[in-house]
């Protein structure tokens, strides 16, 4: 039964509230891998934006820019002969924005020539890559190893190694067939239930099913299978409650000031807040001195939410260590302890560490022609990537 706000019970003081939730290490360690991995392909790949327009040597012929989810989604599984949309969609266990795809020059789809039928459907329809689209196959395939061995090189290859054997050591316990990034959020950002991911026979994974997965899809299965157990319990989605109603309260928020407490877009914002006001749960109002100024206040229901939003978490981690072993986790929480926290926070129960606390930051540098270096640097992650129709990018930009 979902929370609908109600008062829960307080979950065990071993996932005590005073740290980082563990969706928030996960998130944090993901948004940083795919930031990396976005600016190298961006410095590699010639494209353009929407906001500033070709890149250096490009034209608005090349391809426009997405980041990692949409390789992970659509593109690593198109062969050179194509594939039909609902194979594709089954290989990737999830749905990639066929039409920005198509409109972004990365792919064609169309009815395949060797149909009879008159009109085919959508789903059988042939979808390959384009000229550049493959170029930009060759772009990507190499990345996921590369920004890895740099994180072994900036973090230590033991503590990696640590990091991968406790993510598969989690993985290999959980009996879903999941993506290998976060699903495109769905209405209301919500990511798709259980029900939508097909139950393998086994508990246990396939030997070599897990190691031949990216670091990025490692820590994208744990982390969708939590946000799957929160959103079954939860009336809002966890991609709302961690990036938005998590910074919100009663005295009120500068509505300008969310993109840099949330980490994320101010177009994903945007949509969050729609739902927020609409449940009653947050309010918008003019500052009495400066009219053209909005905050953005937590409701009662409001509160009542954002108290529900983090005793699931607690609770969840909890019911976590029990079914896959208090130890599997501990290794599992310290191992992203070390990379989202310095190691001055001696506690690591900082609840927000910033630009000068996280090692995360350092794989967050732009090249200096990258749209993200036309931006300010940014001082908070993401707690949950806003991974939108957009072009996936993990802050929702």
């Amino acid at each position: 039964m979902k929370t609908r706000y109600k008062s829960l019970p307080t979950a065990d003081s071993r996932a005590g509230t005073s740290r980082l939730p563990l969706p928030t290490l996960l998130s944090h360690a993901l948004v940083a891998f795919t930031i990396e991995f976005d600016n190298e392909f961006e410095h590699q790949m010639p494209h353009w934006t929407t906001d500033h327009g070709p890149a250096s040597g490009a034209s608005r012929k090349d391809l426009w820019l997405v980041s990692l989810a949409m390789n992970a989604n659509c593109m690593q599984f198109i062969p050179e002969q194509g594939i039909r949309a609902i194979g594709l969609v089954r290989l990737a266990r999830t749905k990639t924005n066929f039409r920005g795809m198509v409109r972004w020059g990365y792919i064609t789809a169309a009815p395949d020539p060797s149909d009879s039928r008159a009109k085919p459907p959508r789903s059988d329809w042939l979808v390959r890559a384009t000229d550049k689209g493959k170029q930009a196959q060759k772009v990507w395939r190499p990345l996921f190893a590369e920004i890895e061995k740099r994180w072994q090189t900036r973090f230590g290859k033991k503590e990696m190694d640590q990091l991968r054997e406790s993510l598969t050591a989690t993985l290999d316990q959980i009996d879903l067939d999941l993506p290998d990034c976060l699903p495109i959020l769905q209405f209301g950002l919500f990511n798709r239930g259980a029900s939508n991911f097909k139950r393998r026979a086994q508990t246990k994974r396939d030997d070599g099913d897990t190691s031949r997965l990216p670091l990025s899809g490692l820590l994208s299965h744990v982390l969708l299978a939590f946000t799957i157990e929160f959103e079954s319990e939860s009336d809002l989605s966890l991609a709302i409650c961690a990036n938005v109603l998590r910074v919100l309260n009663e005295e009120g928020v500068r509505a300008r000031d969310l993109p840099a407490l949330s980490g994320v877009s101010k177009e994903s914002i945007s949509m969050a807040m729609g739902i927020l006001q609409k449940a009653k749960l947050a309010a918008v109002e003019s500052e009495a001195d400066a009219a053209r100024t909005r905050r953005v206040l937590l409701t009662a229901k409001g509160q009542r939410a954002q108290d529900a939003y983090r005793k699931v978490l607690a609770a969840i981690e909890v019911r976590w260590q029990t079914r896959f072993g208090e130890k599997t986790i501990t290794n599992l929480r310290g191992s992203l302890e070390k990379l989202a926290l310095a190691p001055s926070v001696g506690d690591r129960s900082a609840s927000e560490p910033d630009a000068g606390q996280s090692p995360l930051f350092r794989c967050l540098e732009p090249y200096p022609g990258n749209w993200r270096a036309k931006r300010p640097s940014p001082t908070t992650l993401p707690h949950f990537p806003m991974v939108l129709h957009r072009g996936g990018f993990p802050d929702g930009s």
